[in-house]
């Protein structure tokens, strides 16, 4: 059907606005997202007419984003832990203390804290890390969740009106997940957790289970992930790589902070994977993971870059050595491991 002349004419200048605010502090390199971006916002206003239910779902979640991106921007060079757990365990019970513990304990190592700024191990987490090291993800319900007194005033207290786009928010910003027991909301995130970085829709990072001595809440959920799911090959053996199981408050930390050890970053560039290092690693390292991990890598083919070499535009190409192979891209649990055995470089010991 052909565009009569009114509408021709407001397209026409739909179009010029939106050149014009493609360029408002808007850097050169992003201009023309920034423009499909405006297109798409159009397209959808034009398509959905007047559902005003669609649209406020749309005003809502961009509001939402824009908030948590700016108020996460001042702390993009820190590490960050999201700890999750039930909301309803009290501040006397030793989960809640050991949740208290490990927040303290994870900010001593640098990181800092996110959590869902509810009551239980959210506010347990908060108070461990303290407000000034700690973040809060609220989210709008009906019932129980009103953030917590240790992050409530926090300007870092943010407050969500939908669960993806908090989850979303807890997934991007942090570098390691820590869930202690909890209920519907804590299986929620350790599965989906679980499932992005198994099917590769989520950089590597460290799923940590942990509980004091006197819970059993995830030695029995092992149990029917090893008899219900591994045993029916509905995961594979590797994909137990993906997360694992402490008592310790000291073991946890020690995990975490040692995968971010030699392992910095994780990015493709086109058919190629990308490993950023804190620094270079020995060749017998590398020859060692050559070997070791031959059903993941490409023509058994891996190299240390020390320098860009013109690969790629961001300037982190040119300052940090990396490791550069062909990922066969159906086994993340491998890849979690082979990164496990990176961080073991005895580079330093030797020099």
């Amino acid at each position: 059907m052909k565009k009569n002349k009114r509408e021709s004419n407001n397209s026409s200048i739909l179009n010029e606005l939106i050149d014009k605010a493609s360029y408002v502090n808007v850097h050169s390199e992003n201009r023309e997202i920034v423009r499909e971006i405006f297109s798409g916002i159009i397209k959808l206003v034009d398509s959905e007419g007047g559902n005003t239910g669609n649209l406020k779902l749309i005003n809502h979640t961009i509001n939402e984003f824009g908030k948590a991106f700016n108020i996460f921007e001042d702390y993009k060079t820190i590490r960050k832990v999201a700890i999750f757990g039930s909301a309803r365990i009290e501040f006397t019970s030793n989960c809640f203390q050991m949740a208290k513990r490990f927040a303290r304990e994870i900010v001593k190592s640098n990181f800092m804290v996110i959590t869902g700024a509810g009551g239980g191990i959210m506010e347990a987490g908060n108070e461990g890390a303290e407000a000034a090291n700690s973040f809060g993800l609220n989210i709008k319900l009906p019932f129980e969740q009103d953030a917590n007194r240790r992050i409530k005033d926090d300007p870092k207290c943010m407050k969500f009106k939908y669960f993806f786009s908090r989850k979303l928010m807890f997934i991007k910003e942090s570098d390691a997940t820590v869930l202690f027991p909890g209920g519907f909301g804590t299986m929620d995130e350790a599965f989906e957790m679980l499932t992005l970085i198994q099917t590769g829709k989520c950089r590597p990072r460290p799923i940590i289970l942990i509980e004091p001595e006197d819970s059993f809440f995830w030695e029995e959920w092992l149990i029917f992930i090893k008899g219900k799911l591994l045993k029916t090959n509905m995961i594979s053996e590797n994909d137990m790589n993906l997360f694992s199981y402490h008592r310790s408050v000291k073991d946890a930390v020690a995990e975490i902070s040692h995968f971010y050890s030699v392992y910095k970053s994780f990015q493709y560039f086109r058919d190629e994977t990308i490993i950023f290092l804190t620094r270079p690693i020995s060749n017998d390292t590398i020859e060692r993971i050559r070997e070791k991990y031959k059903d993941i890598i490409v023509d058994n083919k891996i190299k240390m870059v020390l320098k860009s070499n013109g690969l790629g535009k961001n300037n982190i190409w040119a300052s940090v050595p990396f490791l550069q192979f062909k990922f066969i891209k159906r086994d993340f649990g491998r890849l979690v491991e082979m990164i496990r055995d990176i961080n073991k470089d005895d580079m330093n010991d030797k020099h």
